[in-house]
């Protein structure tokens, strides 16, 4: 049985369990006074909006330039990619594959994840809950690891600026990736995952 068939409703502040009040247009949470919800509010239409304004910016964040790394005044400005590409021609295995995962592998499994979960649960589409319910904590847990080139550019930055011999310049494609991986966390978090049970009544998962 769900909480909502029990008639309670759960603070999204402090985790409170409050009785629903049926005569109540605007409860408040019996412990810290904020409102509570069966559900949180257009759920889905703000996670499509992050979703799609993420989309959006991920374009220019794979196609502009990330960051520029000059020594004795040469440098090139260097894409997502093209730093990847970079690392392997130097033999730089294992640090490609870190930057490939995590700023390519990464963002593009929570852009797809996120939106599977969407239209999944719009559709009511054939998808057990506990399958969806595992891509969720999945989108969750893997989220942190997508900022891992903004601090790496970040500490670079600060760390590398001997002017003319050698120094690093952050580009407009880290802001947009900045964007991208920012947006897609306030996706996951504005998702409502108790949708995914209201969805699947039939679901051998919910007997």
């Amino acid at each position: 049985m769900r909480a909502i068939d029990a008639n309670i409703l759960i603070c999204h502040e402090c985790h409170e369990l409050n009785r629903a009040d049926p005569d109540s247009d605007g409860q408040v949470c019996s412990r810290c006074g904020a409102m509570v919800h069966a559900r949180r509010p257009n759920s889905i239409i703000r996670t499509w909006a992050l979703l799609i304004t993420a989309a959006i910016l991920y374009i220019p964040a794979n196609v502009l330039p990330i960051m520029t790394v000059s020594t004795l005044g040469q440098g090139s400005p260097d894409t997502i990619m093209s730093g990847v590409i970079t690392l392997i021609h130097h033999g730089m295995y294992p640090i490609a594959a870190v930057v490939f995962v995590a700023s390519i592998l990464v963002p593009t499994f929570k852009l797809v994840g996120i939106a599977l979960l969407l239209y999944s649960v719009q559709r009511h589409q054939p998808l057990s809950a506990r399958q969806r319910i595992w891509m969720y904590r999945f989108i969750e847990f893997i989220g942190r690891w997508s900022m891992l080139d903004i601090f790496v550019i970040a500490i670079l930055v600060a760390i590398v600026n001997f002017g003319r011999i050698a120094s690093v310049e952050a580009n407009l494609g880290a802001v947009a990736f900045a964007s991208v991986v920012i947006l897609t966390m306030l996706a996951a978090v504005t998702f409502d995952p108790r949708l995914i049970w209201d969805n699947t009544e039939s679901d051998d998962d919910h007997e």
